[in-house]
């Protein structure tokens, strides 16, 4: 059976978003200060890229796998992304991660629409 056109159209989006989140990660401030040492800086990065590898399998799992509950992570994720962003936003305005954080938000809500509409309705499994 192949893979309907919206289950294609949210694998790509997620897809994409998830490599927009590796470049913001990329493209954080990590200079040191006193509140935040080298090694606390080291320790968030790479919990950031193990959390993006760990999504990537869910967009898999989702897709290929037919799974129905790795959509619902992969939506309270984006809705804690959200609440995240909304407080970067608040403390230190619009930066360039956090512009690529929007976007990577922005293709996250449209990914996860086609994967709950159209002929992606009978595709996942519960």
């Amino acid at each position: 059976m192949s893979v309907p056109r919206n289950v294609q159209r949210f694998e790509a989006l997620l897809y994409a978003s998830l490599m927009l989140d590796s470049l913001s990660v990329a493209v954080q401030d990590r200079t040191p200060t006193v509140e935040t040492t080298e090694q606390m800086i080291m320790t968030a990065t790479l919990l950031a890229g193990g959390m993006i590898l760990l999504l990537v399998y869910f967009v898999w799992l989702a897709a290929h796998g037919r799974k129905n509950w790795p959509r619902w992570v992969l939506a309270a994720a984006l809705a804690l992304s959200v609440i995240s962003l909304g407080q970067i936003l608040g403390e230190k305005g619009l930066e360039l991660d956090s512009a690529i954080e929007i976007i990577s938000c922005a293709l996250t809500a449209f990914g996860l629409y086609f994967s709950f509409t159209g002929d992606a309705q009978g595709w996942f499994n519960a």
